[in-house]
């Protein structure tokens, strides 16, 4: 993961291509912007619901986010058979693991932004 200071050079990078656009292409921009760039709260909520995997969704990373639902799910389930302390274990290593992605999702929401406003910047000035 890239530094916070890294991310936001990089916001204030795009921010300054796009104050260079037209109007026109700056109200575009902006409109899909606000259709497109993901909440930190929302993302930072879905986590701390502990039911892992949704967080994820939210980003669009399906994958990741099938992976750690099926983790989470087979989890669950184990905890009521006999392989309790595996379900256990399988709970407390993807709640470890996810616990990262909770601390840091203003870091990791404000990264996926600025992706999302680059490749609507490249969209604007190609049209």
């Amino acid at each position: 993961m890239r530094t916070k200071e890294a991310i936001q050079e990089d916001e204030e990078r795009i921010r300054e291509l796009v104050r260079e656009l037209t109007d026109e292409k700056q109200l575009q921009f902006f409109k899909q912007t606000e259709k497109d760039l993901k909440d930190p709260d929302t993302y930072a909520t879905l986590n701390f619901l502990f039911i892992a995997g949704l967080h994820h969704f939210y980003l669009g990373k399906w994958l990741r986010g099938l992976i750690n639902f099926t983790v989470f799910m087979l989890g669950a389930i184990l905890l009521f058979s006999p392989a309790l302390v595996i379900g256990a274990f399988l709970l407390l290593a993807i709640t470890i693991i996810e616990l990262k992605a909770l601390f840091n999702s203003q870091i990791l929401v404000q990264e996926y932004n600025n992706e999302v406003m680059e490749r609507i910047y490249r969209e604007v000035i190609g049209s």
